[in-house]
């Protein structure tokens, strides 16, 4: 596909005047020929907001991707199909599952996602679950489900199912977008919860390709030990990837980190960044 993909949510702004920042993601991929697919929805605090200001028409979107199931990715979605109606909305059956973070002083706060499934579809969501790696639109791909098979990636401890900490979530629905361009692959990521390496990894293998021209978005490095940052890093280094592009979980640490490293690569993608395939 050719396109363009635009930042319409995110923890911090760029240069584009009356934007808003909130801890959150989403995506608008805009083919050349096609719908726009918007992929996850922020907080719903600034979504329809910043595309307003962007000149982005969310009307035209049949397709949201949810890539997984926490506030700040789908907290947008009811806004969203209150103001422009009914659409087709791609996720993992696991996406409604209770989530909650427990802090190291034992405070437990909810992050599931603010509406649930029939709430949503009384308001025009038509849901298309699914755990398999498929192709949604032309030139546009669902990871599904990442296999978690590196050693080193063993993500955030901090998340369980529920307040007394008995069951460890480990986000299985966590799926990242990738998309078929004339200049490589790109991957679009939400959170990555599934790991950096391991999403790279079951990409290749699931396509047979490695030519990753740009990887958009949150890679929960900021939520991660300083040896998982140092072994992804070291893995990214020999992949040829052209733009890095990290958004949202990445974290200031990481990010420095991977400027300092990957510094031709390195970008920071924020509210309004454009790339163009």
């Amino acid at each position: 596909m050719k396109g363009r993909i635009t930042i319409l949510c995110e923890n911090s702004v760029g240069p584009l005047s009356g934007t808003l920042g909130e801890h959150g993601f989403a995506a608008l991929i805009e083919p050349s020929e096609g719908a726009p697919l918007l992929f996850d929805t922020g907080q719903g605090l600034t979504l329809l907001h910043n595309a307003r200001r962007m000149n982005k028409d969310l009307a035209k979107v049949r397709q949201v991707v949810i890539s997984h199931g926490h506030y700040d990715h789908a907290g947008g979605l009811k806004s969203l199909l209150t103001e422009y109606g009914a659409k087709i909305v791609c996720g993992h059956p696991d996406m409604f599952s209770p989530r909650f973070r427990i802090k190291d002083t034992g405070e437990c706060y909810p992050i599931t996602m603010p509406a649930g499934q029939e709430e949503l579809e009384a308001s025009g969501a038509e849901f298309d679950l699914s755990t398999e790696f498929r192709a949604i639109a032309p030139g546009i791909y669902l990871t599904g489900e990442v296999p978690r098979v590196t050693e080193f990636e063993t993500g955030d401890q901090g998340l369980y199912r529920d307040c007394t900490g008995q069951e460890l979530d480990n986000t299985p629905d966590d799926q990242s977008l990738l998309l078929e361009t004339e200049k490589g692959l790109v991957l679009v990521l939400g959170c990555c919860h599934a790991g950096l390496v391991n999403t790279l990894e079951h990409v290749a293998y699931m396509t047979g390709r490695r030519d990753i021209y740009a990887v958009i978005g949150g890679t929960h490095l900021g939520f991660c030990s300083q040896e998982q940052i140092g072994k992804t890093v070291a893995a990214l280094q020999t992949l040829g990837i052209k733009k890095l592009a990290v958004s949202h979980c990445t974290g200031f640490a990481a990010s420095a980190r991977l400027s300092r490293e990957m510094p031709k690569e390195f970008q920071v993608a924020m509210v309004g960044y454009t790339l163009e395939v």
